[in-house]
């Protein structure tokens, strides 16, 4: 499985490009004017993972490999986007690509010129939110269109899908959340993630301080306006981060301190990524490689070693697990082994995040 994709959007003049510079230590173009970033700037980052480095350690390997994300830098949308103003099809067709959302809020003072004029971050993120909804009913009533001639016909699937797409259409006019998880059964969320709507992909806002901050209050009211829908956000200082981007980690840590920020915006955003993607880490580890590898959640045994490589998954016999914290406390696998902490799993087993595996196939 490739990595899955972050896709950093924002009305022009948010700092998009400057965090995503500064999260991804990749030099893209970030200028005082709308429409800087035409074109989608990509990045595949490692993920920080302090069992991963802990296992390297331990085991002295001759290589670590973290799991990775894709961070994609796309264009700023302005207020009409979804009738085609400014980028408006590039950016919602090339948002339509990503997996996950990270949508930067402006919370900063200061000269560069917002494309409204004025700084708003709750007026901004309902701007976004509205084209973003105006574009997947453009999707919803054409459906509606093609499903309502076929549910004449007596089609009980069409019926049956008619009357989800309504219930969505619904759902965006009302300016509500759609969570397939939570608000649909497997089968309707299946017929939801086939029509690839912008409204169903998680979303972290970013909130993006800088020298001078917009007055706490307003921060207050945003992160309620944020929560009221159930989303995530992280807080960053987009400059800050850019100006430590090159620095080794301990100066990293020592420059943070001295702002009192505990931790870096990547860190963040990786950890809420995560969170929202549901994902999970397993690990394998040896002398030759420690690796991490990235699942969704409740992803069982043979699937977990077909991301490693197909055969894996079409031969699986078993898997051979030892939990992270017994693997460190006991300092070899030769050890758990004989504590009996290695555990023999089948093709029913649901891998937990954090176990350290060891595949037995036959091809």
């Amino acid at each position: 499985m490739s990595s899955l994709s972050c896709g950093i959007v924002g009305l022009p003049n948010v700092g998009k490009s400057t965090i995503f510079s500064a999260l991804t230590n990749a030099a893209v173009e970030s200028a005082n004017y709308p429409f800087t970033t035409i074109e989608p700037n990509i990045a595949i980052v490692d993920v920080p993972d302090k069992r991963l480095a802990s296992l390297y350690k331990l085991l002295e390997s001759k290589k670590i490999v973290p799991t990775t994300l894709k961070f994609v830098d796309i264009a700023g949308l302005v207020q009409g986007a979804s009738k085609g103003e400014g980028l408006g099809n590039k950016f919602l067709g090339n948002i339509r690509e990503v997996d996950s959302i990270a949508h930067v809020l402006r919370c900063f003072k200061g000269d560069v010129t917002h494309v409204l004029e004025s700084i708003d971050p709750i007026r901004d993120l309902e701007i976004i939110n509205l084209e973003l909804a105006i574009s997947d009913l453009q999707i919803i009533e054409k459906r509606i269109l093609k499903l309502d001639k076929l549910k004449r016909s007596g089609d009980k699937e069409a019926i049956k899908e008619f009357n989800l797409v309504k219930k969505i259409e619904d759902m965006l006019n009302k300016n509500q959340s759609i969570n397939t998880s939570m608000d649909f059964d497997i089968e309707e969320s299946r017929i939801i993630k086939s029509m690839n709507l912008i409204s169903t992909k998680p979303t972290i806002y970013i909130l993006n301080y800088g020298n001078e901050s917009i007055e706490q209050d307003e921060i207050i009211k945003l992160k309620k306006a944020i929560d009221d829908k159930a989303h995530s956000y992280v807080e960053i200082y987009g400059l800050l981060e850019n100006e430590i981007k090159d620095l080794d980690n301990d100066d990293k840590e020592l420059f943070l301190k001295e702002y009192d920020v505990k931790e870096t915006g990547l860190n963040l955003l990786i950890n809420k990524s995560y969170s929202i993607l549901n994902l999970i880490t397993y690990y394998t580890a040896g002398k030759e490689e420690t690796r991490a590898w990235s699942i969704m959640n409740n992803t069982r045994a043979p699937e977990a070693a077909g991301k490693i490589h197909s055969d894996f998954q079409k031969g699986f016999i078993r898997a051979e697990i030892i939990e992270y914290q017994d693997y460190m406390d006991l300092e070899s696998e030769e050890a758990a082994k004989n504590k009996g902490l290695m555990r023999s799993e089948g093709k029913d087993y649901i891998v937990k995040d954090g176990d350290i595996i060891h595949f037995r196939y036959n091809v």
